[in-house]
């Protein structure tokens, strides 16, 4: 397994288009499975978002402070992505809401995704090189036992909050 840090959160991002994918065939099915499904989603995305706010955001923004700007708007569509699964968390997936949420939801997660993998990972991974991000990678994978996988965990909620502030 890799410890490199990109390929880890590429690792994660292909996890959470699976899930997508998998929702997007359910949307008429069961609201058991459409529950069950982003449930899932939620808890991947609360553990990714925890991930790059606590260790990878802060460590490139040190490291690289030519990509503030990226790094500033990452953090601020992690909050939207947050308040989207605290909101589903809460909602019944029976409400009318439920899957045009969830919908939204998946469209700001492949924004977000797309533009790490295609533009913000390939600088990061040109800057720093390998033995960086194999360490950020290592402390990324000592923290993945314990991240919040729900977005009212206290440690999602002080996460996504000093990530509004950094």
């Amino acid at each position: 397994m890799s410890t490199d840090a990109i390929v880890l959160l590429k690792e994660d991002h292909k996890e959470m288009r699976r899930l997508f994918r998998e929702f997007e065939k359910a949307q008429e099915g069961p609201v058991s499975r459409r529950r069950t499904l982003v449930d899932e989603i939620v808890a991947a995305l609360t553990t990714h978002t925890y991930l790059e706010n606590e260790v990878m955001y802060p460590e490139v923004r040190k490291l690289l402070p030519d990509l503030e700007d990226d790094i500033l708007e990452s953090y601020e569509e992690h909050h939207v992505a947050d308040v989207l699964c605290a909101e589903l968390s809460a909602m019944d997936a029976s409400d009318d809401h439920f899957v045009a949420k969830t919908t939204v939801l998946i469209e700001n997660v492949e924004h977000h995704i797309e533009e790490e993998e295609q533009e913000w990972f390939p600088k990061v991974r040109e800057a720093l090189g390998r033995n960086p991000l194999q360490e950020i990678g290592e402390r990324m994978i000592a923290l993945r036992p314990d991240a919040p996988r729900s977005p009212s965990d206290p440690k999602a909620i002080k996460s996504a909050r000093h990530a509004t502030t950094a």
